[in-house]
């Protein structure tokens, strides 16, 4: 258990803290597996739709520090690929 003032308040913080991030993460999963599950239906207007909800998602997990640039680069970079592949 914490000791000091400023351990019990850091461990406070971290609870919040974490509790944010998990959500955050989440929303990001629940759009990216949207979009995967419109790809997966083969309907390339409704995949371009859910893409365009989920690249803003993507991008504000990354300004948030959820998710590295990279791999928000990869996710997005992946979908669009497999979206144009659509026929």
């Amino acid at each position: 258990m914490a000791n000091t003032a400023q351990a019990r308040k850091r461990a406070r913080q971290s609870l919040v803290r974490r509790g944010r991030n998990v959500a955050l993460k989440s929303k990001l999963r629940t759009h990216v597996k949207n979009t995967v599950k419109a790809i997966a239906s083969g309907d390339k207007s409704l995949a371009s739709e859910s893409y365009k909800i989920a690249v803003p998602v993507i991008d504000s997990s990354v300004a948030k520090g959820i998710i590295h640039k990279n791999k928000a680069a990869r996710y997005k970079s992946r979908l669009n690929k497999q979206i144009a592949n659509l026929s």
